[in-house]
C-alpha cells in the first residue's frame, strides 16, 4: 500500500481473532506489557517513596517514576482488549449458531460462553487468592486457627467468596488487601452485562428482551458509577473487533503517533489514579485512536525476519502469563517487604542509593518468575479444566424417547 492510500472502513460479520494478523500480535504484546507495567508500577510505589515526597529526586528515579507511571493506561488497555477478544468471541459464537441452526436464542453459545468465562477467571483467581491467604499467614497477618466470615475482614471467607464473583469494591474488600483485584470486579460484571445487552437487542422473545433490559437497569443503577461508565470502553473494544480499516502506511504511522503522544500527555497532565468519572473522557480520547490503529492491522503479519520472530515470541510469552502476573504480584511484593523487614530491618528502598535500583530489578524478576511458575501450575491448564467442565455439563440424551422408539 502507498502512504497516500485513502482509508476505507469495512464492517466484518466475523471478528478476526486468529494469531496470524498484525492486530493479534499487537494485542498479545500489549497484554503482556500492560501487566508488566502494572506490576512494575506497584512495586515502585511499594518500595520507593512517591516522587512528590522527594525534595530533589535523582535523574534515575525520575526516569523510573516516569517509566512505571502508565498503570492507569495499562488498565484501560486491559478493558479494551477484553472487549475485543471476549466480546468478539461471543459475537462469533452467536453468528455460527445462527448460521447453523437459524435460531438466535440457541442455548449452546450462551452455555459455552459462561463456562469459558468462569474457567478463565477461577483457574487463575482461586490459586491467587490462596496465595494471598498463605502470605497473610506467613507474615503473621492472619491467624489460621480463627475462622472469620465477616465482610469487614479482608481475609475472611466472605471476602474470598465475594472476590470470586466480582463483589470486591462493591460489597467486600479486595481479598487480603490485593488492591490489583479491583479491576476484576469490572471485568466480571462486563462479562454478565454484555450477553444481557445482546439478548435485549437480538432475542426473538419479548419476554427475554424485557427481562434482560430489567436486569441491565438494576445493575446499571446498583453498581458503582465507574464500573457502569467504563463498560462503554469495553463495548468499544467489542465493536472495533468487527471493524477493518484499509489504509496506507502514512495513516497508520499517524495513528500510532497519536496513541503514543496521547498516552504520554495524559501520563504527565491527566488523571493517573483510579478509573473514575473524572478520568473517563481522557481515557475515551486515548482509546479511540488505539482501537482505530488496531483495526488497520487485520492483514496477516509476516514474521520471517529474526527481529519479528523475536517480537512474536516475546509477545506470546508475556501474554501467556499476563493474567497470572496481574493477580499474583501484590502478595509477592508483600512477602518481599516482610522478608526485607525481618532480614535487614527495613522494608523500603532508598531512591538515592544506586544499589536500590539493582534490588528493585531483582524483585521485579522475582515477580515475573513467581507468576510464570504459578502460570505453569494453574493457568496453563485452563483448557483442560474447561473441557472437563463442559463434559460434566454436557446435556445427556433422553432415555425415554429412545426407549419409546424401541418399543414401537
Amino acid at each position: 500500500m502507498s502512504g497516500t492510500h485513502i482509508p476505507a472502513i469495512h464492517w466484518q460479520r466475523k471478528s478476526q481473532l486468529d494469531s496470524t494478523t498484525g492486530c493479534s500480535l499487537l494485542i498479545s504484546l500489549m497484554r503482556g506489557l500492560a501487566a508488566l507495567q502494572v506490576a512494575a508500577a506497584h512495586l515502585r510505589a511499594e518500595m520507593f517513596p512517591g516522587l512528590r515526597d522527594i525534595a530533589s529526586p535523582s535523574v534515575y528515579y525520575q526516569l523510573l517514576a516516569f517509566g512505571t507511571g502508565f498503570a492507569h493506561q495499562a488498565v484501560v488497555v486491559f478493558f479494551l482488549i477484553s472487549g475485543w477478544l471476549v466480546g468478539g468471541s461471543l459475537l462469533n459464537k452467536l453468528e455460527r449458531a445462527n448460521t447453523s441452526t437459524g435460531a438466535a436464542d440457541g442455548a449452546s453459545p450462551w452455555r459455552a460462553y459462561a463456562i469459558d468465562r468462569l474457567t478463565r477467571l477461577w483457574t487463575v483467581l482461586i490459586p491467587a487468592l490462596c496465595l494471598m491467604l498463605l502470605v497473610g499467614v506467613m507474615t503473621d497477618v492472619v491467624d489460621p486457627a480463627r475462622a472469620d466470615f465477616s465482610t469487614a475482614n479482608a481475609y475472611s471467607a466472605a471476602a474470598f467468596a465475594g472476590n470470586l464473583v466480582g463483589l470486591q469494591t462493591v460489597d467486600v474488600d479486595n481479598f487480603g488487601g490485593n488492591y490489583a483485584l479491583w479491576s476484576l470486579a469490572n471485568e466480571t460484571w462486563y462479562y454478565i452485562q454484555f450477553p444481557l445487552l445482546l439478548i435485549m437487542f437480538t432475542s426473538r422473545s419479548r419476554m427475554r428482551q424485557g427481562c434482560a433490559a430489567a436486569v441491565l437497569l438494576v445493575l446499571g443503577t446498583s453498581l458503582p458509577l465507574s464500573i457502569t461508565l467504563y463498560f462503554a470502553l469495553w463495548l468499544l473494544g467489542a465493536a472495533f473487533s468487527r471493524i477493518r480499516i484499509d489504509c496506507g502506511t502514512g495513516a497508520r504511522a499517524g495513528l500510532a503517533a497519536i496513541v503514543v503522544a496521547s498516552s504520554i500527555y495524559f501520563r504527565l497532565r491527566g488523571s493517573n489514579d483510579d478509573l473514575n468519572p473524572e478520568s473517563f473522557l481522557q481515557d475515551l480520547v486515548y482509546s479511540l485512536p488505539l482501537l482505530t490503529f488496531l483495526s488497520t492491522l487485520h492483514a496477516p503479519f509476516a514474521t520471517t525476519s529474526s527481529p519479528m520472530r523475536a517480537v512474536a515470541r516475546l509477545a506470546h510469552t508475556l501474554s501467556e502469563f499476563s493474567f497470572t502476573l496481574y493477580v499474583t504480584h501484590i502478595p509477592v511484593i508483600k512477602l518481599l517487604r516482610y522478608a526485607g523487614q525481618k532480614t535487614f530491618g527495613r522494608d523500603r528502598l532508598v531512591p538515592d542509593a544506586p544499589l536500590a535500583y539493582a534490588v528493585y530489578a531483582g524483585m521485579l524478576l522475582t515477580l515475573l518468575a513467581t507468576a510464570w511458575l504459578s502460570y505453569r501450575l494453574f493457568e496453563s491448564h485452563t483448557f483442560r479444566v474447561r473441557r472437563a467442565v463442559r463434559n460434566v455439563l454436557r446435556p445427556r440424551p433422553q432415555r425415554t424417547s429412545m426407549a419409546s422408539s424401541s418399543m414401537k
